[in-house]
């Protein structure tokens, strides 16, 4: 994964965990949830997304 797609994903994981802590500061159960969910999507679709770099790359 070249850096730049790295530093995408990583903002944005980043963001949406912010966004998970912002969710229950103002107490809305349902964001927490919502943004939680979107979180583990995200995160899980940059692991597949590298491990499919990786093996298009022979590596």
């Amino acid at each position: 994964m070249n850096k730049s797609l790295a530093l995408l994903f990583a903002v944005i994981g980043t963001a949406l965990l912010a966004s998970i802590s912002y969710a229950m500061s103002i107490g809305n159960i349902w964001l927490v949830l919502l943004f939680s969910i979107v979180s583990l999507f995200f995160i899980g679709f940059g692991f597949i997304v590298k491990a499919k770099i990786r093996k298009r790359n022979g590596g």
